[in-house]
């Protein structure tokens, strides 16, 4: 474990002690809506082109589809929807960045649709800060904290806590609800 991040993917300057001026971590930096993100490269697998998706009926918006990586089916989700924002325009430099993620002890890859891939960064643990109490446009549990970059700062995301899959789950539930009283209403 990369003294950066803790298990929740939140950086932790203090467990690097009195050197963590010294330390840095690596980030892949993206851009969604027009704003610069980055997670911790340690649990991406792969990046991979925009390619067609497998829609699933009654999924939440969030979840654009799944897609087929090397025989196995791993759900895509659209990380600008999943901000509360509309949903992703596709072009030409939109990427799939495979992570993986764990829930409940087990390992699952996920993919997150991203307007662009920037680079890979070494931030160094000194120009991390702690995520804003408020002020963001995201949710403030999906901030794991804020990485100073050439005089700016890039939202570094609690991948985690953004991929939860039974927060997603609970979205999926709630839509079959809706789903299913629309189709009631109808008859």
């Amino acid at each position: 474990m990369n003294a950066a991040t803790r298990t929740d993917g939140r950086a932790d300057t203090a467990a690097s002690g009195a050197s963590g001026a010294d330390e840095s971590a690596q980030y892949l930096t993206f851009q969604v809506g027009g704003e610069s993100f980055a997670i911790a490269i340690l649990g991406i697998k792969e990046i991979i082109e925009y390619a067609g998706l497998t829609e699933v009926p009654l999924m939440p918006d969030c979840i654009r589809g799944v897609i087929n990586v090397r025989g196995s089916v791993v759900p895509v989700l659209d990380l600008s929807a999943r901000f509360g924002r509309k949903v992703a325009a596709i072009t030409r430099r939109t990427c799939i960045v495979i992570v993986e993620v764990e829930s409940a002890g087990e390992r699952h890859d996920m993919g997150i649709i991203v307007d662009a891939v920037n680079a890979v960064l070494d931030i160094p643990l000194s120009q991390i800060e702690p995520p804003p109490a408020f002020g963001a446009k995201i949710r403030t549990d999906f901030i794991a904290g804020m990485g100073k970059v050439d005089g700016r700062f890039v939202i570094l995301l609690n991948i985690g806590q953004v991929l939860s899959t039974d927060e997603i789950g609970e979205l999926a539930r709630v839509g079959e609800g809706m789903a299913e009283a629309a189709a009631a209403e109808a008859d």
